[in-house]
This record gives structure tokens, sequence and C-alpha cells, in this order.
């Protein structure tokens, strides 16, 4: 395979369509001969026209360099020497293959028809768990000098690199491994199969033996799993370091430089005091703090002496990620005993073997599928886990996982070998752990479910506790979506479809059936029928409902309609007639499959193991339609006090439309169903506080004031020296003016900022609409023109990626709403501004809101101080909080929303936040203050 001829080709062009008339402006060319770079080509080619801004920023080549190039038809016959009997290579071969194809041809040469091999496809193949496959991502995850990216010669030699590192990858890869790929691989987009095919005529690989660290297990080659090893000390008795001088010397074991933080000392006295006291305690602590090991210490000296496990629950993936792989070996360093730590996610996280072993002798796959099984076959060979959020899966490869996801075995024949059920094996080293990290849903689940799927806990850590009341609020509803109720019930189809229903039939054919059946395979296709067309019928009726509602009001495309059962309009009810008819006409379905599935079932034992895993398809089918029926019931057909609306985009009414139910107010359930049942709960975040108080929080989550330890530790940043805040007073008030007018007003007052700070910005807005308006008339000014804007909804790709975008480009600006408000860091330089464009208020025709108010107003309370105030504070606190991530950080708060220094209630917003400069005045004021103080 090595004696191969590999040529890896990167060119840098006038723009993206060689049809249109652009042009290259470099080639580059490395030559790879029996497994070493023989040979590197490049040259600059004029172009014969000028190079657009764009491009000569990012590539750094202008039309002075180019204008004594040699043009494309002078090198042509070079280009083609170098690709004589060779694979053409590259970084997205289908872009520089498809150009270079077009520049030979013009040039009156024949064109390259060999062999091509995509080093992104291969990427994403052989690294599954990448973050990202951008030619400078892989070469810094595989610690390559790349110094000169978006230059030909630079990408093409780094591709080489990296090229070289897959190829040795892949002659290291199990046999069993291989050989499931290379049928696969036939569907990809590149020659891959080829290259495979070349690697298996090896005689050396067959002689190969397998690592010490796979185990070959039913025709998958996986990494063996981890044994816990035994602690071989003698356990010594434990006692908790209270003294900081103890402390210091623990922590300071596992840090070069170690700076005493008081404040962290006092949070983890406080966590222990809290469990050894049986106390529920709350803790604001500040960032800086050094919060996650101020929880981590103290739960671990507790479960240790104890022998009792503490569960640790975050909102987010992310800062499990970051307790799993930065926090947990900092601690381990620290303490002078061995502690055992897991994560602990829901069951659909994780791989079940014996449907993706299934999966793989299916056939007439996808692009996304093919792609998605390689991944797993490698992906299997690293990880202990089995769970999904470890691969970066395509969208097409998520749809594939569902069919592969560990959904329990309802009636599996046997359930053989169970260490290698990923998911068992985490609820196994659960049992076993002093320190169990999971999320807030997760944590309300296992409170559903009688405590069936966390170990026997009675102490906690909530982090990011500000959440938990949401996240309860969310997970105590039901929601019915018309796209997701649609592919449920397409599953089934109909009988010619020859989906499940036929796969249903053709399984009663294998066994012998004896006696008649209720329901006739010509009635289930008519009940099919019935069931599809009810479905969209009630979908619409939702949409008419709401859309009769929004007639009079200028509405944005997306919105949300509260819905009453008691409002007894003719709309109205025809939603409800609807929803039982759809209810009856699922109750009937699962009738029907389940007579068939009984007789199937008492004849298992004559199934094949294809059949078996289609049996398996049709209970989890049968688990599915009870969920959506259980979903139906609880949003229209059993009395609640939930508050009910319905979630519509107008632009496409029936494919967004959903409905949602959810509980005002979940404080008397938490307390009943968590805190009654737990010794001692630890809640914590940076924003607990409104106004230096924690009672909205203890109302909000349900907790007895009285009995319940709190704690504010300040952030030890000095934020006088810091940061300054800017209220620009030439602004219009929010409420006075016209939304478009708004826009206008705040987009000049941007523009003005952008070009003093050089970038680094972070808008924050309360809604999309507004963000998608400014967005675009900053475009349309041309003002901004050399600053990469970012927004979230407008730029694809999820917060994370965004963010890092951001941190690439030195003139950046970031506009986000809702989930950008927290949860994003964005360290040092790369961020010196922070916008907020509004004040964080709900909408007060936001149902939830709506609903909130009404109760607290039925009982004589004040809605907007007792919840529309302190829940916009403790948003804004959020924001407050992106600008400064460490001591040396230093930049400016420019708040749009006057209010904040004009209404009464904007002291309030002022007091929740560490004391700052805070300046007035009209922009061009305010630049000089930037200008300065930057």
């Amino acid at each position: 395979m090595l004696n191969n001829k590999y040529v890896v080709i990167d060119l840098e062009t006038t723009g993206n369509l060689p049809k249109k008339g652009d042009r290259i402006i470099q080639f580059a060319a490395v030559v790879i001969e029996n497994g070493i770079i023989t040979e590197k080509y490049s040259s600059l080619i004029n172009p014969q026209k000028s190079i657009p801004v764009f491009i000569e920023e990012l590539t750094g080549i202008n039309d002075d360099m180019v204008k004594d190039a040699p043009v494309f038809s002078e090198i042509g016959a070079k280009v083609m020497a170098l690709l004589d009997g060779a694979y053409f290579v590259a970084h997205n071969v289908l872009f520089d293959l498809s150009f270079l194809q077009e520049e030979l041809l013009q040039a009156g040469f024949d064109g390259f028809y060999g062999s091509v091999l995509d080093t992104v496809e291969m990427a994403r193949i052989l690294y599954p768990t990448a973050d990202g496959y951008k030619l400078s991502d892989l070469a810094e995850r595989e610690g390559l000098n790349h110094d000169r990216p978006h230059q030909a010669d630079s990408d093409a030699e780094v591709t080489a690199q990296l090229f070289l590192i897959f190829i040795k990858k892949l002659t290291q890869l199990p046999l069993i491994t291989l050989r499931h790929l290379l049928p696969l691989s036939g569907g990809l987009k590149s020659d891959l199969q080829q290259l495979l095919d070349e690697v298996l005529e090896d005689p050396e690989l067959s002689e190969m033996e397998l690592p010490d660290t796979i185990e070959l297990y039913k025709g998958l080659a996986l990494k063996k799993s981890p044994l816990t090893p035994e602690d071989g000390r003698a356990e010594q008795a434990i006692s908790y370091p209270e003294n900081e001088e103890k402390k210091t010397d623990l922590i300071s074991r596992a840090f070069d430089f170690y700076e005493k933080r008081p404040g962290q000392f006092a949070m983890m006295d406080t966590v222990f005091r809290s469990f050894e006291r049986e106390q529920h305690t709350l803790i604001e602590a500040g960032t800086g703090v050094g919060k996650s090991l101020g929880y981590l210490f103290p739960a671990a000296y507790f479960s240790k002496m104890k022998q009792s496990p503490v569960v640790v629950s975050t909102h987010t993936i992310q800062l499990q990620e970051q307790l799993l792989y930065k926090e947990i070996p900092l601690l381990r360093n620290i303490l002078p005993f061995p502690i055992r730590t897991v994560l602990l996610k829901g069951r659909n996280h994780y791989i079940s073997l014996a449907r993706f072993r299934q999966s793989l002798l299916e056939e007439n796959d996808n692009y996304d599928t093919t792609l998605s099984k390689m991944q797993i076959l490698i992906w299997l060979t690293e990880t202990e886990t089995g769970d999904k959020d470890e691969l970066n899966l395509s969208s097409g490869g998520q749809i594939y996982w569902n069919k592969i996801k560990n959904d329990g075995d309802i009636h599996s024949q046997k359930h053989d070998r169970e260490e290698l059920d990923f998911y068992q094996r985490a609820k196994q080293d659960a049992q076993k752990a002093n320190i169990i990290i999971t999320n807030h849903s997760l944590l309300l689940s296992d409170l559903r479910e009688k405590g069936s799927i966390l170990p026997d806990y009675k102490y906690a850590v909530i982090d990011e506790g500000h959440h938990l009341e949401k996240a309860a609020v969310h997970y105590f509803g039901a929601s019915l979506d018309y796209l997701s109720t649609r592919m449920l019930i397409t599953q089934f189809g109909q009988f010619d479809h020859k989906q499940l229903f036929y796969e249903l039939e053709e399984l009663l054919k294998s066994v012998p059936v004896s006696g008649n059946m209720v329901w006739q395979v010509f009635e289930i296709e008519q009940l099919v029928l019935n069931l599809n067309y009810e479905m969209d019928e009630f979908f619409k009726l939702l949409a008419l409902f709401a859309k009769r509602k929004l007639a009079n009001k200028n509405g944005y495309f997306r919105s949300k309609v509260r819905f009453s059962p008691l409002e007894g309009s003719k709309e109205s009810k025809a939603v409800l007639h609807s929803a039982e008819r759809f209810s009856f006409l699922i109750k009937d379905l699962q009738e029907a499959i389940r007579e068939r599935l009984q007789l199937v079932w008492e004849q298992n034992h004559k199934l094949t193991k294809s059949q078996g895993s289609k049996l398996e398809e049709l209970f989890i089918f049968l688990n599915e339609l009870e969920e959506l029926r259980t979903r139906l019931k609880a949003c229209f057909i059993h009395e609640s006090r939930d508050v009910k609306w319905i979630e519509i985009d107008l632009r496409s009414l029936q494919n967004v439309t959903t409905f949602i139910a959810q509980p005002a107010s979940v404080g008397e359930r938490l307390r009943e169903q968590f805190f009654s049942a737990k010794k001692a709960v630890v809640i914590t975040s940076a924003t607990l506080t409104v106004n230096k108080s924690f009672d909205y929080m203890e109302k909000e989550l349900g907790l007895d004031a009285a009995c319940t330890m709190q704690l504010q530790i300040p952030s030890p940043f000095v934020y006088k020296d810091q940061v300054r805040m800017l209220v620009p007073e030439d602004l219009p008030e929010i409420n006075s003016v016209s939304l478009d007018e708004y826009v206008i007003a705040i987009t000049e007052h941007i523009i003005t900022i952008a070009e003093a700070t050089k970038g680094r910005m972070l808008l924050l807005f309360t809604a999309y609409d507004m963000l998608k308006k400014t967005y675009e008339l900053i475009r349309e000014s041309g003002f901004l023109d050399d600053y990469v804007l970012i927004a979230q909804g407008i730029t694809s790709g999820s917060r994370t990626r965004l963010t890092r975008n951001f941190q690439r480009y030195d003139k950046a600006i970031l506009l986000g709403t809702s989930s950008f408000w927290e949860g994003v860091d964005i360290p040092g330089e790369d961020l010196s501004c922070l916008v907020i464009v509004r004040l964080p208020f709900s909408p007060p025709d936001e149902p939830l809101t709506e609903a909130k108010c009404q109760l607290i107003q039925n009982r004589g309370g004040n809605p907007f101080s007792e919840y529309s105030l302190p829940e916009a504070i403790i948003r804004f606190k959020q924001g407050f909080g992106r600008l400064i991530r460490t001591e040396t950080d230093k930049g400016v708060v420019v708040v749009f929303d006057k209010r904040i220094v004009t209404a009464k209630y904007g002291t309030c917003f002022l007091n929740s936040i560490p004391p700052i400069d805070i300046k007035k005045g009209p922009i061009n004021e305010l630049i000089q203050v930037i200008e300065t103080w930057l």
C-alpha cells in the first residue's frame, strides 16, 4: 500500500465557483512515495482578474504578488506530470479536484481521472471523537506546525503529514475492524475502498496479534473494559482537614504555583458542614472562587468517611465534561486517598452492541449512515463508556443513532454477557462510586422512576443550581410536536411500504399460528390511514387555533399562544375532540400490534437472530406509542392545572407546531419528592441571589428558609479595576419607539463602539427578531465589512463552535440570545466589550410568565417584584458574568437599556453585581472612555 504514489494537492482560489469564472491563485503539491515525502512543488498563479478583498485577507495573497506569476496553462504540464499514476489526495477533495479539472480542461489538457482520497472523510472515520475536521483543528490535535493556514504550500504540507498519520492508523486497526470497514467503504465519496483492499492484502496483517487493549466480542473489536484497581493500601482513618494550613498543604500538591483562595476554603467547610449536619444549603460563589473544587473536595472526604455516595448534578454537558476531565484528575492529585467517580447519563446515551451488530447486516445505507457505521467501528476500539456524546456524528448520523441506542431490551430472548452492556456497566460502576456525576434531567427522571436509575443516595450537590427549577418545570410537563409524532407513526407505514407493518406480517408468517385474529390486515391498513389523517388534522387544528388568536397581533414568525380547554370556543372544542379521536386510534393500533406480537412471542424460540431483532424493534415501537398516548392524555384529556400553550412558526405552520403543558410552579413537588427525601442537598451557582438575598430562589425551589443554610461568597476579582459600565443617554426609551426604529438607533451605536474596541464584542439580545434585524442592518450598512460577524441562528454551528470561531478572529463580533447569556467562557483579550441590548425581562404574554404572575396575583402578591424582576436580575447577572473570567481580564459593559439608571428598580440590578464605576452620557463621550480604558 505504501508503495503507491500519492499526490497531496491544495489550491487557493478567487472564490468557490470555477464554472462562474473563479480561478486558482496558488497551486501546491506534495508527493509521497514508499511512505515518505519525495517532492514538493508550489507556484503562485496569475488569475487574470483581481483578487477579492476577503480572499486577500484570508490567504495574504494580493494582486501585486501574482501579477508576474505564470498563468495556469504555463504550469499545466508540470501538474499533469505530478499526477501521473498517482492517487489524488486533498482536504475536501471534491473542491480541489473540480477546480483543477476545470483549469486543466480550459488549458487544453486531458484532466485527471484516477483514484481520489479525501482527508476530511478519512479524518471523520479515523477520529470519530474529534471536535472538528478543519485542517487547523486536526493539525493542532496531532501537534503539527501549521504556521500559514490558507496558503496552499503550508496547507498541502500539513495535509500530507496528516495523510501519513492516517495511513499508519489504518494499518494498526484490528483485522476484524478492517474487514467490517471494507464493504461499507464502497458507499463513500472517495476511493478509500481501494486503499482498504490493499491494506487487507498485506500478508503481515493476518499475523499481527491483537493489542492487549482490545478484545473480540461477537465479531466486534472492542476496547477492553478498564479494571478498577482495588486500592492496595490499608484504609487509613480519614478526617476532614478543618484548618487552612492543612488544606493549603494538600491542594498545593496539585499545582506548580498555588495561591490560597479564602472563599474556596469557606465553601469547602460549608459543604462539609451541610452534609455533616444533614441540612440543605444555598451557596452563591462568584466567578473565580473555584466552585467545582469547592464542593468536590469536601464531597470526596464526606463520601469516604461515611461510605455514602454523593451525587453531583449539572445542567450542561459542558460542565459535566469539565468536572470529569479537568477537576476530578486535579482532585485525585490532591487527596491523600483514592476515590471512585463515575459519569452516569440516561440510557439512550449509550450504544446497544446487539442493535449495532444487527445494523451492520443491513444494506442500502445512505451516505451519513455508512459514514456513521465506520466511525462507530473505530470508536468501539477506543471508548470505555459507549456514550454517544463522545462521538462527532452528522445530523444524519444522529438519526442512525436512534436505531442503535440502548433502549433496554424489552423482550430480548436472553440478556447475555451483561458486562458488555455499556449502560448496565455505568450503573454498576455507580454502585461502587464515591462521587456520581449526572445531570438535572436524569436526577429528575430518577425521582419519577422511584430511584431505579441512580444508586440509593442521600447527599447531593446541584451545580448550575439556578437551572433546577426550570429543568423541573420542563421535566414535570409534557410536549407534542408534529415532526417527531409524524416520524414515529410513519415508522409503522402501510403494508406495501415494507416498514414495521410489513415486518410484523412477515414474522407472523414464520411461526405457526392457531385460531383467528381479531384484527385482519385490511382493517389495520385502514386504521393506519385513519391514524395518519387524524394526526395531520389534529396539528392543523392546533395551528388554526393559534392563528386565530394571533389574527390581530403584529407578529413575529415564531409565536406562543396560550391554550385553555375551558375556553369553550369552536376552535378549542375542535382541538379537544380531535385529540380524543387521535388517542383512541393510537389505542386501537396498539391493540392490533399487541395481539400479533403475543402470537409471535409464544413461538420466539423458533425465530432467527434477525427476526428476534425485528421483534425487539416492534416492542420498542409499541412502547413509544404508549408514551405518545400518555403525553396526549396528559395534555388534553386528564384534568390538570398545567399551563398549556401552542408554539408555531407562521412560515411553516404544520411542521413547527408544538403543544406544551407545564406546571407554573414546581416548588411544592421538589420539596415533597426531592428535598424531603434527601438528608442534605447543596445548591450552588454564581447567580442565586437577587439584591443580596436568597428569598427568590428559596421560593422557586420550595426550600424552607428557616432550616436552609446560606452562604454568599463574592468573587476575588477586583471589578472596580477591571470593568467600566457605560449607559448611552442618546438612545430612545426601548418601549417608546417601534422595533425597527430602535434597531436603527442601536445599530449606529454598535458600529461606533466596534470601531473603538476593534471588535472583540459580544452582543446579548433578549429576542431573536431584534438580533436578526440588527445583524442585517449592520451587514447592509457596509461600515463593518472588515469585521467577522457571527450570529446565533444565522451563522451555522453550535454555541461552542460559534464561540470558537469568535476567538479565532481579531476583529470579530458575536451576536447571541438566550443560551449565550451564560455558559460562554471567553477569557483574556478575545472579549473586551459586552453589550447588553435590553434588560432581560421575560415578555409578559409569555405563557409561563403570565401564569406565574397570575398565581402570585391571586394570592395577593406583587407579580413584578416577586417574579418578573428577580428572574430578569438572575439572567442579567449571568450575562454580566461573561466579561470577566480571570483576574487579568479587562473590559467594558455597555447597557443600551436606560432603565438600569432611570427606573426605580434599576438599583436592584446594580446591587446584584459587584460594585463598579458607571458612566452615563452621549455615545461620543462614552467612546473616549472606551478608548482610554482599553
